[in-house]
């Protein structure tokens, strides 16, 4: 950061450096493309990375996955409803209990063999 930090110095000290030709605010386009630039790879381009792999593992999910909510409860899936957007999970195995769940509230999947307490 900073080595850009000088590189953007540098370039305002010369575009004030040069006497007005009146050239209408042209001048500092390519200043404000290097800021476009840089908020497309450092904000946009991440979210859209994670964004895909939310997609990704929505889209995988089956039958007896174990999975993490948004809100931090674990369980397992016990039926998709594809049509409706929605997921039936079993949060706890002894008396069976039952969460019907949208598919935009699941955090993260969980892979056979990662304790619980790790992901919380």
């Amino acid at each position: 950061m900073h080595a850009l930090t000088q590189v953007l110095e540098t370039f305002v000290l010369a575009q004030a450096a040069e006497p007005s030709s009146g050239g209408g605010g042209f001048g500092l386009l390519p200043l404000f493309m290097i800021i476009g630039a840089m908020f497309y790879i450092l904000i946009l381009r991440p979210d859209q990375k994670r964004r895909r792999r939310q997609d990704q593992m929505l889209t995988s999910l089956k039958k007896n996955d174990r999975i993490l909510t948004n809100s931090g409860i674990y369980g397992t899936v016990v039926n998709i409803h594809a049509d409706a957007g929605d997921i039936t999970i079993k949060v706890d195995e002894n008396s069976n209990t039952r969460m019907k769940i949208t598919r935009s509230s699941i955090g993260q999947l969980i892979k056979e063999g990662e304790d619980e307490g790790k992901n919380a």
